[in-house]
Parts: structure tokens; C-alpha cells; sequence
């Protein structure tokens, strides 16, 4: 494949707006499946959590064939949390296709995306998707966008942007809303037109900065990124310039280039290309591949900082042991470093006091999908309610991380949820209706975000949409009240009671049924009140040989509260810990309460 007829392009938009299904329909007119072939849906989501979520969590790289043209597509996540992965690909693309949902228009994450792709002055083209809704409005959507250019002050030239009208589901795409549905022509003759190939040299020296990483238990760390310069091939005697400038020898073992959503092995690679690579496995996102002869590193990507934190711990329960296959510190340890491995966007060091480890990433998230892959892994641990990071400015005034929130909902609910974002620390930036709906616009600390989502769902019978991306700095909003009322704790080891879970509904909402194993210090239900009320769960009926007609009342229990690992999370309190087994997600007290 010659150098000008490669394009790589990024594919940006915020959760929901249809990435993953366009770029299946462009896989499938690319001519890269037989008529009769089956084809999963949102093929490029190949993880399992991915499939259950409906949202891409890790970035993804593919190719299809156009007229000749090799088109590299690099898929992206859409939620703010991991957003650092958008950061790293965006360096591997020559240009870029935002996504707007032509109903919802421009959300929290398409401005983040878009600022990211401005600041490295990517050409860019705007898709807006989903116009088969019944409520769409595309032209609103695009002129939202070009407000969204002005307001991240886009350089001229890249005011006038390409737009085109789509329908990824239906695999069709318009250059005006009158023409006729037919295919995606129109979509990939503005990839070829618009955005530029690749630049660099073939002859000069090679230069490959390692954007992503991928693990094969066959041939260990695999690397991904775009050659900037010269030409790669299997056996080739590389340096590796790591990201705190020391330089390493390694030799190429494996070579792929992408094709649709596999690997395809290749002798060699040219410049422009997108490639993964195995042979060096201390490499690390950032690092670059250059010529031993003539080392020539290029910038480490800069990446956003961590804002929210939690304590990983091994498991001290009176259960510890029995469900997990790895549980001792050094396991978590071993598997919290090959994280940090693929994601730079989390940070991980040792607890100053006792054995256990602080975790920090972009937001709940974040870290709840690292909780759920080690725990699907079968990890044992606990983990603590996570605390926001805080900082000083120069005049020593404590500053907290910020979000920008955009919520949808019904104005039947406006009272209820503008009050509760008021006790959370939330400032108004603006607000809009339109056929019964609003979208308001907030500025809140990320303190007043944990826990908020499932009371919003609350508030808004579901019917409600909340979105929140990474804002900045400002100084400390004073205290947030996290929760209300106290929970129940159970005085001892013991199984649950239908009988006792009947008497103990009065007291609040539980968060198990009969039939439970139980430890003392477990928290099995709500209080109604604040403050913490020890119970026994286990207590059951005193039988007698005397019966009377009427004189045994029917046990009825009110379904458990089923809460979510992420309900969890956000639910505890600071001397609470989620104990996260293979087989379960408990809350408890951190240390037995006296009773």
C-alpha cells in the first residue's frame, strides 16, 4: 500500500451518539463480510463488559478497503472517565468524524472530544447521526456545533467543516437531508477528500510512538501506534526510548497491520501505517520506537490528571478466602501494575499505613469497570468509598475538581432535581425547554456527583439522561452531606431469617432476602433514621405446642434492594468498605461497631 493512499481517522463523539455501529456499516460496505456471514452486533465491542454496557470502555483499531484507499478507523469511548484513551489515539489520526446525535445535539463529551482533536488542529468532519428519529433536528444540530467551534476557538480554517447526514444503523449516509438513501459513498468520499495521508518519510529513521497496548498470553505485551517515520519489519533491531528518556534495545518478534477488527500478520510496514508489535514487554504507553543508530524520540502525549481516588485492600472479613482464587496483597499487586501498564490515566501507589493499595482515575466509572474486571477475574478484595483529589493554588487556597452536568428531563421533575443539585453544591450555567423537556447546564464539585446518579434516577422515575465531563479547578465548595440516614448492621455471624427480615422491613429497606449467610459488621438493609442500628437477622419465631386460629401472621418480604457494584460504591460511608468477591458484592462496617 503506498503512503498516500492511507487515512487514519479517529472517530469521536460522546456516549450514545452511534460510533460503534457506524463503523460496523462501513466494515460491512467495505466488502469485508460475505452477504450470508453473521456478524455480532457492535462488532468492534469485543469486551464482555462492553457487550453487557452497551458503551465502548477501551479504544479499538480496524481498516477497511475504499477505491484502492486503506482506511484505518480508530473506534473511541464515548464517556468522560475514559477520556485518556481518546487523548492517546487521536495522536495515531491524520483527521477525525465527530459524531452528533441529530436530536440531542452537542453533550458534555463531544466538547471534550472536539477540544482534544482542535488542539492537535485534526481536520474534522462532522457527522450528524441518527436521523431517522422521529424528533430529530439536524440543522439545529449543526449549528450547535459551530457555536461548540467557536466557543473552543478553532483556528479559521478549520470553521468550514464538511458536514454530512447519516444513519449508522441503517447504513446510509446524505450530503443533503432531500437525497436519496442508498450507502455510505458520500461519508467515505469526504474521508478521502478531506483528510490528509499520513506525513513522514519512509527513508528517514524510524520513529513509532506507542499509543495503546493489547496483552496476548501467547507473545505477552503487544504495542499499537502509527509509524511517524521510515519503515518497520519482523526481526528488526529496535530502540526503545521509555517515557523518562532512557533508551532500550529490542527486536521486533510479531508485526500486524489491522484488517476490520483482526489482527493481520505482515512482513513489514511502511510509514503512515497503523501497527501492533510484539517483542518488548517492559513498553509502556508513550515510550517510542526509533533506530538504534540514530535514536529519535518523539514527545510523550500529556495526559489529564487523575481526580477521584480509592484504597484497595485485601480482604479481612470472617468470609475471607472462601470465594476468591487470588486474595493475598501481592496478587492485587501484580494486577494493579499490569493495568497501569495499558491505562496511563490511572495511577496506582502503596497506603502509607497498613497493607493495602490508592488507586486514582478520571471518575467512578473509571474504577468501578477495573473493580468488575478483576473481580469477573477472581479477585478477593475490598475497596473503600472513593475521595476526590485535592489541590492548592499558589496562595495555598484548597482547590477540588469541578464537572460540567448537562441533564435532560421531563419539567414535571425540575423542582425536585434543581433541589437536590442545590444541596450538592451545584451553579446553574443555563437552561433550555423544548416540548415539555429541559436540559439544564451545571457546574458542580465532583463530591456532589458520587452517589447522585441513583437518586436522579429516583427522582425522575428513569426517564431522566445525565452527563458529565471533566471541567477544571476552582476552590473548595464547602461541605457536601453524602447520606442522610444510617444502615443496618448485623450483631452476628449468623443466616438471615425470613421471620426476623419481616419484623426488621419496619426499620428500613433491606438489602438481602432469607437464606443468606451473614457476618457480624455486615450491613444488611437501610435505617430510617440516621444513625447505625445493630440487628439480628437471624432471629426466628419461638414455637410452642399451642395454636390459635388467626394468631400467625403471614410472612410477607418486600423485595431487597438489588444495588449495582457502582450503587455500592457510591453508597457507603468513609468507615464502610465493599467487599468485592467472584461470587458476591457485600457492604460492611470497616472496623465492628460495640453494641
Amino acid at each position: 500500500m503506498q503512503q498516500e493512499k492511507i487515512r487514519n481517522v479517529a472517530i469521536i463523539a460522546h456516549v450514545d451518539h452511534g460510533k460503534t455501529t457506524l463503523v460496523d456499516e462501513l466494515f460491512k460496505f467495505g466488502g469485508l463480510f460475505r452477504d450470508n456471514q453473521r456478524v455480532a452486533e457492535r462488532l468492534m465491542d469485543s469486551n464482555e463488559l462492553e457487550r453487557e454496557r452497551g458503551i465502548t470502555i477501551t479504544a479499538k483499531n480496524g481498516s477497511f478497503p475504499y477505491k484502492g484507499h486503506c482506511i484505518n478507523i480508530i473506534d473511541t469511548p464515548g464517556h468522560a472517565d475514559f477520556g485518556g484513551q481518546v487523548e492517546r489515539v487521536l495522536r495515531m489520526a491524520d483527521g477525525a468524524l465527530l459524531l452528533v446525535d441529530a436530536q440531542e445535539g452537542p453533550m458534555p463529551q463531544t466538547y471534550f472530544v472536539l477540544k482534544k482533536a482542535l488542539a492537535l488542529e485534526l481536520p474534522v468532519i462532522v457527522v450528524i447521526n441518527k436521523i431517522d428519529k422521529p424528533a430529530a433536528r439536524p440543522y439545529w444540530a449543526v449549528d450547535q456545533v459551530f457555536e461548540l467551534f467557536l466557543k473552543l476557538e478553532a483556528p479559521e480554517r478549520l470553521l468550514d467543516f464538511p458536514v454530512v447526514y447519516a444513519c449508522g444503523r441503517e447504513g446510509y449516509a446524505l450530503d443533503n437531508l432531500n437525497d436519496e438513501h442508498r450507502d455510505l459513498t458520500p461519508l467515505c468520499e469526504l474521508i478521502i477528500k478531506r483528510v490528509p495521508p499520513p506525513q513522514g518519510d519512509s527513508q528517514a529513521p524510524l520513529q513509532m510512538l506507542v499509543s495503546s497496548l493489547d496483552y496476548s498470553p501467547y507473545l505477552g505485551r503487544i504495542s499499537i501506534g502509527k509509524i511517524s517515520g521510515g519503515t518497520l519489519n519482523i526481526n528488526k533491531e529496535i530502540a526503545v526510548v521509555m517515557r523518562d528518556g532512557s533508551i532500550r534495545p529490542a527486536r521486533i518478534s510479531k508485526l500486524y497491520r489491522f484488517e476490520s477488527n483482526q489482527k493481520l500478520a505482515v512482513q513489514s510496514a511502511i510509514c503512515g501505517d497503523i501497527v501492533a508489535t510484539a517483542g518488548m514487554d517492559e513498553v509502556t504507553v508513550g515510550c517510542t520506537y526509533t533506530d538504534p543508530d540514530e535514536p529519535m524520540p518523539l514527545p510523550p502525549m500529556e495526559i489529564d490528571p487523575p481526580t477521584i481516588a480509592m484504597s484497595f485492600l485485601p480482604n479481612d472479613s470472617p468470609f475471607a478466602g472462601r470465594e476468591g482464587q487470588y486474595v493475598t496483597s501481592r496478587h492485587i499487586a501484580e494486577r494493579l501494575h499490569r493495568e497501569v501498564m495499558a491505562d496511563v490515566a490511572l495511577q496506582v501507589s502503596a497506603l502509607s499505613s497498613g497493607q493495602g493499595f490508592r488507586v486514582a482515575g478520571r471518575g467512578e466509572l473509571h474504577l468501578s469497570i477495573l473493580i468488575e474486571k478483576m473481580r469477573r477475574e477472581g479477585y478477593e478484595f475490598q475497596v473503600s468509598r472513593p475521595q476526590v483529589i485535592f489541590k492548592e493554588d499558589q496562595e495555598g487556597r484548597r482547590l477540588e475538581p469541578f464537572e460540567e452536568l448537562s441533564i435532560d428531563v421531563d419539567e414535571s421533575f425540575l423542582g425536585a432535581v434543581m433541589e437536590k443539585l442545590g444541596q450538592r453544591k451545584a451553579r446553574v450555567q443555563g437552561m433550555d425547554t423544548l416540548n415539555g423537556m429541559a436540559r439544564l447546564q451545571y457546574l458542580i464539585p465532583t463530591r456532589g456527583l458520587l452517589g447522585y446518579r441513583s437518586e436522579f434516577l429516583t427522582d425522575t422515575k428513569g426517564m431522566g439522561v445525565m452527563n458529565y465531563v471533566f471541567h477544571g479547578y476552582e476552590p473548595y465548595a464547602g461541605e457536601v452531606k453524602h447520606r442522610s440516614r444510617g444502615v443496618l448492621v448485623s450483631m452476628q455471624e449468623c443466616q438471615s431469617v425470613a421471620y426476623a427480615l419481616f419484623n426488621l422491613q419496619e426499620r428500613g429497606k433491606l438489602f438481602l432476602g432469607p437464606g443468606i449467610n451473614i457476618y457480624a459488621g455486615q450491613i444488611v438493609g437501610e435505617h430510617c433514621r440516621e444513625g447505625d442500628l445493630m440487628v439480628n437477622p437471624s432471629k426466628g419465631k419461638k414455637l410452642t405446642n399451642v395454636r390459635a386460629a388467626g394468631s400467625d401472621e403471614n410472612v410477607l418480604l418486600t423485595p431487597p434492594w438489588q444495588l449495582s457494584l457502582e450503587d455500592c460504591i457510591s453508597y457507603i460511608n468513609d468507615d464502610e468498605l465493599v467487599e468485592v468477591t467472584p461470587k458476591n458484592i457485600r457492604l460492611r462496617k470497616a472496623k465492628m461497631p460495640k453494641w
